[in-house]
């Protein structure tokens, strides 16, 4: 996939969640090397925006809502002009918390919560995806699902649900990797560990202590792996889980 070619069409990438954090770095990063990027997430689009795209790239949905969801597709293949999608990039999250910010474990998360957050986490993700499959196929695109570091251990502060939602995104990606493989589509996860942004939780000292880095990662230290995994330098990498948490995991 050309990355510089000026006789080629612009890129387009489509991204979940993207108002903070990951998916704000995200949206910086793409939009300086050239790219058109849509964004949707629940919230409007934000007046004070550091992009260059308004309004008219962006889509209010509630990926809680499976009818909003599909209606949300519908437009995504509306504004896709060329009919072509080259990076889908699942961002798109939630994390609920019990009382006072403390760890919803799986004794006492509810099922009304449960859902909630696997509509979000999981099944969003694969409805994407299908549903916009004609359009990556035809850009021999990429699709990058953010999972966690939370999906392979219990986590102290992540809840059962999010934790549980992200191992089933990494194990979604295997499948997905295999099946839209054959399109010509490339299909990998990222996993972050403890990352600067809005969502830590108190307490998040103790970790870095136990990080070999000894420092959090940058939102901007994501995108830029996912914007590797969306280029031709990642031409043959298909199926991975990245680990991106200064060797937390080790």
């Amino acid at each position: 996939m050309p990355t510089s070619h000026t006789n080629q069409p612009r890129r387009t990438l489509l991204l979940t969640g993207a108002s903070r954090g990951i998916g704000h770095a995200t949206v910086k990063r793409f939009s300086a090397a050239g790219w058109r990027v849509i964004t949707c997430s629940r919230h409007p689009f934000p007046e004070n925006c550091p992009w260059d795209a308004g309004p008219e790239d962006h889509i209010q949905v509630d990926l809680t809502n499976e009818a909003n969801t599909l209606d949300a597709i519908a437009e995504i293949k509306r504004r896709l002009d060329n009919k072509e999608l080259h990076a889908l990039v699942n961002n798109a999250a939630i994390s609920p918390k019990a009382e006072g910010g403390k760890r919803l474990n799986a004794i006492e998360t509810t099922m009304d919560t449960w859902h909630h957050v696997f509509q979000v986490n999981f099944f969003a993700p694969i409805m994407l995806a299908r549903g916009l499959v004609d359009e990556l196929k035809a850009a021999k695109g990429s699709v990058v699902n953010v999972t966690s570091i939370a999906g392979s251990r219990v986590h102290p502060f992540a809840g059962a649900a999010y934790a549980t939602s992200k191992a089933a995104l990494a194990s979604l990606t295997r499948e997905m990797a295999a099946d839209f493989g054959r399109l010509g589509i490339r299909v990998n996860a990222i996993a972050p560990g403890e990352i600067d942004t809005a969502i830590l939780s108190p307490g998040t000292e103790k970790i870095v202590e136990q990080i070999p880095l000894q420092r959090l990662g940058t939102p901007d230290e994501v995108a830029k792996i996912i914007y590797v995994l969306c280029t031709e330098t990642s031409s043959y990498v298909n199926g991975a889980e990245i680990h991106i948490n200064g060797g937390q995991h080790v």
